[in-house]
């Protein structure tokens, strides 16, 4: 399907770029369903859901917190997972002298 771009208006050109993202993002929906049953179908002919092997990272799943990867030296009971923002602990500790190392929870 050829179109001759250069004999149309902006205004046909905007409209046609509009139509173009609709249909782009309708298609794209299209194939991710497929994608998803074709995956659903190779799961299950292995006896697992989707879930079971993506994680139960699908729509809706509550994500899991991340395990702690660093403690407070003064109270072990604080901690961090490394991501995020720092706590105020670890900042100071750091400015103390500290090294991140040294805070790794083993």
């Amino acid at each position: 399907m050829a179109v001759d771009l250069k004999s149309m208006s902006r205004k046909e050109l905007e409209k046609l770029k509009v139509e173009v993202d609709k249909a782009i993002r309708d298609l794209s929906k299209t194939e991710l369903k497929e994608a998803k049953k074709a995956a659903e179908k190779a799961a299950a002919k292995f006896g697992f859901t989707l879930a079971e092997i993506s994680g139960g990272a699908g729509k809706g799943a509550k994500k899991q917190a991340a395990a702690p990867k660093y403690a407070n030296p003064k109270d072990e009971t604080q901690t961090w997972s490394g991501r995020g923002r720092q706590p105020q602990w670890f900042k100071d500790a750091i400015e103390a002298g500290k090294t991140p190392e040294k805070m790794e929870i083993k």
